[in-house]
This record gives structure tokens, sequence and C-alpha cells, in this order.
């Protein structure tokens, strides 16, 4: 494993420290050792970004599609080539296993290729005209200097997909990224410095979420905004946004359905379903958290996802071996014990897991809850960690009724060889269904919640509408 880097503010072409010479503390999850520092911005640190992303876009957008394209695809480049380095960085610093932090690394380049080619196809349109000697235009152009708010739990690839599509459009941007992993995302960025771009056009800060969120959102430099988080914030920040007529982007929190029918491959859904429910310690806003399974395959599902959740190796993400690292931090194990505790109290039953691992380290165990009451906090609220609640249901309208019990519609799963149950699985109410697979979260595909879990997509065709203008021009030729 490398040394972990301490991280500074990215302003204009200049990494530094804050002007006030604050600092953050940067912990392994896996170890609760404090491994680095990164720098707190203060208000002096937020106007000079903001000054510096208002020069960058006055570059950027004027810089042809075709070259912002291939200065993209060096970035990426520039990113699988140090992919090993970057991922032992995120690992130390997010706790995740070295071949996840490794894969969401490299997905991030794929994501940078995908917005290097969109760049390059923003097109506009030439509207029939009514009348002789009329030109109508559709123009695309950069809506304006973004400012996009991470979380930390992917902390590559919740802000290369905004920065991709931003730097696509021809948009400066400030990332305000996550204290708890600071370093990998620095990392990202510093790609993108050395392939050529522009001082000014990406800035990157940290410190106290809520005030440098208030302010950036407000400030008359920033024109768009992309947030990832949680629903109450996000809502919070969404009506900000309004309030300043800033256009917005929100990907939310969910709670998705993983729905098994009686006429499911076992065989294939209950490994794919382990592995997508486990995968970052659960810790994944597409995870699948409420396990909707038909009655009459309920015991023989409960008994194989236990066996292979059970299985899990759980440890230090850099250990060989080691399949599920450490939650983020001791919050999330309080929450997590409170949750459980609360649907036992309800007549839940705990089929595995559902207990802090050790001492030292925020590890957890892979938890299987069963009969769960719907009144239950952990029935409507997302868990947030490596807890499954399976309940079981007699018939495919009880299924479908509850999933779409609760506000939140971000990802939803379901296994089936029926094409009738496939037919009538349209009806979930979620941004992304993925059927008999794990196909969700590829660069090519759309990406995004809708009702409580958030509005606007962050990958496929759409996500770079979010930062283009629509403009008419028109003419007549009058001579």
């Amino acid at each position: 494993m490398p040394d972990y880097p301490d991280t500074q503010l990215l302003i204009g072409e200049s990494w530094s420290d804050s002007s006030t010479g604050k600092t953050i503390e940067v912990v392994n999850p896996a170890t609760e050792a404090v491994i680095g520092h990164v720098a707190h911005a203060g208000r002096d640190d937020l106007d000079q970004a903001l000054a510096a992303t208002a020069h960058g876009f006055d570059i950027w957008s004027v810089t042809s599609a075709f070259d912002r394209s291939k200065l993209m695809r060096r970035a990426a480049e520039l990113l699988r080539g140090r992919a090993d380095r970057i991922a032992a960085i995120m690992t130390l610093e997010q706790g995740k296993p070295l071949a996840q932090s490794k894969a969401e690394t490299l997905g991030a380049a794929d994501t940078i290729d995908w917005f290097a080619e969109e760049a390059r196809r923003t097109y506009g349109q030439v509207i029939p005209a009514r009348g002789a000697g009329i030109t109508q235009l559709a123009l695309k152009a950069p809506v304006g200097p973004v400012a996009a708010f991470t979380p930390w739990n992917f902390p590559i690839n919740q802000i290369v997909r905004k920065l991709s599509a931003a730097l696509a459009a021809g948009c400066s941007i400030i990332v305000k990224a996550p204290e708890e992993t600071p370093a990998s995302p620095a990392e990202l960025i510093r790609c993108f410095l050395e392939a050529g771009l522009p001082a000014g056009v990406v800035g990157l800060v940290y410190g106290n979420p809520a005030e440098i969120s208030e302010y950036l959102i407000a400030h008359p430099t920033i024109r768009k905004i992309s947030f990832t988080g949680s629903t109450p914030v996000g809502k919070h920040l969404a009506a900000l946004a309004g309030a300043h007529m800033k256009r917005a982007t929100m990907e939310l929190g969910g709670h998705a359905p993983a729905i098994v029918m009686e006429d499911a491959d076992l065989g294939l859904a209950i490994p794919q379903l382990v592995a997508q429910k486990l995968r970052n310690a659960g810790q994944v806003c597409v995870s699948p958290t409420r396990f909707l399974i038909q009655e009459s395959v309920a015991d023989e599902f409960v008994e194989g996802f236990v066996e292979a959740a059970g299985n899990v190796v759980v440890g230090d993400g850099s250990k060989p071996g080691v399949e599920m690292g450490p939650l983020a931090n001791n919050r999330r194990v309080f929450a997590l014990e409170a949750m459980i505790a609360d649907a036992v109290d309800r007549g839940a039953k705990i089929a595995l897991g559902g207990r802090r691992i050790g001492n030292k380290g925020y590890f957890f165990q892979p938890t299987v809850l069963t009969d769960v009451p719907t009144d239950a906090a952990i029935m409507n609220d997302e868990p947030f960690g490596p807890v499954a609640i399976i309940n079981r249901y007699g018939s495919r309208d009880e299924i479908l009724a509850e999933a779409n019990r609760l506000p939140f519609g971000l990802a939803s799963y379901a296994y089936t060889r029926s094409a009738a149950h496939q037919e009538a699985l349209k009806s979930v109410r979620a941004g992304m269904m993925s059927v008999n697979h794990l196909g969700l979260g590829i660069p090519e595909l759309p990406f995004g919640g809708i009702m409580d879990s958030g509005y606007g997509s962050e990958g496929g065709s759409e996500a770079i509408e979010a930062y283009l203008d629509t403009r008419l021009f028109t003419t007549a030729n009058r001579q």
C-alpha cells in the first residue's frame, strides 16, 4: 500500500492549503487510525475558487468540442495507468476491498470516454420555417460554471459523472468533494490537469458541507448544481437552487425493492443479489434493501441467501481475499444497530449477523432480517449498510404494492422467467429496473431516480443536457 497523501485545495492552477491553515483529519475506517489531513476551505478560499471558475469558463466554453473530447480521452488514459495506486489510496480512506476500488477507478475512465464522445455530439437543430428567407436555429450552449457536491461512498464514481458531463458540455466546475475520502478525488482531477486542462476549469474544495453548499449555490457565478446524497439534504439544496433560479440535478436516496417471483432462477438470483447487497458494505444508493419474495420459493431463497452471505470474507480491504470492508464511520454502526433493534422489537427475526465485528474498525456482520413488519424503521428508511430485509408475499399484486409503498424511486431489481411478470414490473415506480441481471450504472445508460429519489440523469445521452442551454437564433433575410 502507498503512503497516504495529505490533500490540498485546487484553486486556479495551484494546489494549496486553506487560507486559514485549517485541516480535517482523515481516518482509515478499517483501523480507526488518522492517516492524513485535508485542507478546510474558508470563505476567502471559496471566493478565489469562484473567481477562478469564472475565468476558466471563459476559456473552456469557447474551446471546440473536438478539442475538449481529445483532452478528456487523454485524462481517461492517465487514470487507467494509475488505477492500482489510486485504488490503494481509496481503500485506505474509504475501506472497500482493493478489487472494488480498482473497478471504480477503471469504470471512471470509461465514463470519461463516454462523455468525451458526447462532447462531439451536442447537436442543435435547423427548424423548418413558415416563410421564405427565414432561418431558425436551436443552438446548444454551456449553461455556465457548475457546483458539484459528492458523498464518500464512491469517492471517484460520484464525481466523475458530474465532472465529465460538465467538461463535455463546455462548463467549468467546482467540486466539493467528501472530507472523509479526499485523496482519491484529488488524484482523479490531477489526471485532467496533467492532460492539459486550463487553469480554473476545475476547482476542488473541502470543508463544512452546509456552509460551502449554501455559499456556492447562492453565488451569482454558479449557474448549475449537481448533488448526490440523502433525500433530506437534497430537498434543502434543491429549494435553495430554486430560490436562485439555478438548474439542479439531484441523485438522492433509495430503498430498492428486489423482487423474486416463484419462477425465478434462484441459482442466478441469489449470488447476484448477495454480491449487489454487500458491495461496498451495502453503502450504495442503488443497493437492494427490501427483498420481496414469492411465498413458494421464500424458504429456499432465505436459506441460499443466508449461506452465501455468511461465507463472505469481511476485513481490511487492503488484505488479500477480503470481499467486504468496514462501514465508513462509527455513525453507520450505531445507526444499523438501532434499526436492527427496532425491527426485532417489532417482531422481525435475525437469520444472520446483526452485530458489529470486534472493537477496532467499523466492521459489521452481513445481516439478514426476515418477517419484518412495515412499521419498522428499517422498512421505511434506507439502512445504507450490509442488511438485507427479506419478506414473503403470496401474489404478484402484493409484491408490487409493497414495491411502490414508499416515496423513493431510485433502483429496483427483479428475477422472473415470465413475460407476463416482466410486463407487470413496468409498473414499479423507479428510475431504474434491472431484470435477471445487474445492469445498472454503466456510462451509456440513464442513471437517476424519480419522486423523493431525485430528478435528472447522470448517465446516458440525457446526462449532458442538464449542462446545456437551448437557445433560439432566428433570422429573416431582408435585402
